[in-house]
């Protein structure tokens, strides 16, 4: 994920602001994602009515509030139980 340039307006702006008044003052900033790009103004607007103390609860916000468009692939997981009839690799002690 990068926030392109976003970073530094939130870096900038005073706190505390309501998401309302986040959202209207750069809502417009793209966010590039693994697959696609948001707004702050929809990323943002998910998560309802919030007011930020700092530049770090925005941040933390939009990173926890992207779509599925910013996880890469879609309902992967490298820590699914093994399919029927596999057992995974040899364990090894160390």
């Amino acid at each position: 994920m990068r926030l392109n340039g976003t970073q530094e307006a939130i870096d900038a702006t005073d706190y505390p602001l309501s998401s309302e008044e986040f959202i209207s003052q750069h809502g417009e900033h793209t966010i590039e994602l693994a697959n696609g790009t948001e707004t702050v103004a929809d990323v943002l607007g998910r998560l309802g009515p919030e007011t930020y103390t700092s530049a770090e609860d925005v941040t933390n916000s939009l990173y926890s509030a992207v779509s599925h468009k910013g996880i890469g692939r879609r309902f992967y997981s490298d820590r699914d139980a093994y399919a029927l009839g596999e057992s995974g690799p040899t364990p090894e002690s160390f």
